[in-house]
């Protein structure tokens, strides 16, 4: 008997409407106000709707998120350059794979709160009001490294050995194997260890900025709607983020698509 395929997007809505409705609920039942105050942990979808589009707060959505888009794009830059060169180090000096390795998992096992105090007191802020965070920025880079180092080393190491000997039997040295072989076989797990760090270098942007004393961003904002107990504010920055996020990650899945149509084709 054939299964039948549900396409993607159509499981995504499913999933949407799902979380919509289990959210709905619990804003009915489990977090209700309670009596003689109008406060609401959890607010009902709509009431996010009323705060973004009713009262319009969605027009400065650009101005709030574009030093947390700028600071994730500048950590997520010099995080992953700097992974890249690391799995590129094990590739020249394969002994230095395990110290490669364990500085990704030092990166990937630091407390990130601990570390943002540090990079506040050692970085501090933005110089200037709407400049990106330097903790931001800091933090954006250094939850990128451990993603990107493990899918880089492994992609590297997963070239045909077969291949490998062909290139040296042709006369091709390090240098040939890396361009015509290496590369190509690293390829489509380098591009998901960096799809991957796209949502993750957003995270730490938006963390950064949320122990950090600057006064433009979703950090800011986020701490600024918690002290006016505006559970619908914050709620629907939350939700802003989560739909950047999902957005950039599945724009990244499309040019994973098309620089490896191969392994798309493998995959259907």
């Amino acid at each position: 008997m054939a299964r039948v395929r549900v396409p993607g997007w159509v499981a995504g809505l499913v999933g949407a409407v799902v979380l919509v409705g289990v959210w709905w609920l619990f804003s009915l039942t489990a977090f209700r106000p309670e009596e003689g105050t109008s406060y609401t942990p959890v607010p009902a979808p709509w009431a996010v709707v009323d705060w973004l589009f009713v009262q319009g707060n969605i027009a400065g959505a650009w101005g709030v998120f574009q030093p947390t888009i700028t600071a994730a794009a500048i950590g997520y830059l010099w995080g992953n350059g700097i992974a890249l060169l690391l799995a590129t180090v094990v590739l020249v000096f394969p002994r230095t794979e395990t110290v490669i390795t364990q500085i990704a998992v030092v990166t990937y096992c630091l407390p990130i709160v601990a570390v943002g105090g540090i990079s506040i007191v050692v970085l501090g802020g933005a110089k200037n009001p709407g400049d990106p965070s330097a903790t931001a920025i800091f933090l954006a880079a250094l939850v990128c490294v451990f993603t990107t180092v493990v899918g880089a080393v492994l992609g590297f190491t997963s070239a045909d050995k077969a291949a490998l000997d062909v290139v040296r039997v042709y006369g091709g040295g390090r240098w040939t194997q890396l361009r015509k072989v290496r590369l190509v076989a690293a390829l489509p797990a380098i591009l998901t260890a960096l799809q991957i760090a796209v949502p993750t270098a957003f995270l730490g942007a938006v963390l950064g900025e949320y122990l950090g004393a600057i006064t433009a961003g979703v950090g800011p904002t986020l701490i600024r709607l918690q002290g006016q107990l505006d559970s619908a504010g914050v709620w629907s920055v939350f939700l802003l983020c989560a739909v950047f996020a999902l957005v950039a990650y599945g724009l990244f899945g499309l040019l994973i698509r098309l620089v490896t149509p191969w392994v798309a084709g493998k995959a259907v």
